[in-house]
């Protein structure tokens, strides 16, 4: 009798055993996985960086055209207030 019981509880502990040697498999995929979203998330955080630095220039470059357009629009307003003042 005392056999058996201790058939079933060293059955019981082999089992066990294998549950976690495969619950630490899953856990080591699931960190790879991980690191490799972060990877990919890193990746796409650098793109969006340089698209964001990019379109800051463009807009930079844009605002100073617009600004040297004003200053010739309001230069020739004046001109055209001062032609009509005559």
């Amino acid at each position: 009798m005392m056999l058996y019981v201790l058939i079933g509880l060293s059955l019981s502990l082999a089992g066990v055993a294998g549950l976690q040697f495969f619950y630490m498999i899953y856990l080591e995929r699931m960190s790879q996985e991980q690191k490799k979203r972060i990877y990919e998330l890193e990746r796409h955080s650098r793109q969006v960086t340089k698209r964001l630095s990019e379109s800051e220039q463009q807009i930079a470059q844009q605002n100073e055209v617009l600004e040297s357009m004003f200053d010739e629009v309001e230069e020739e307003e004046v001109w055209a207030d001062v032609i009509e003042d005559r």
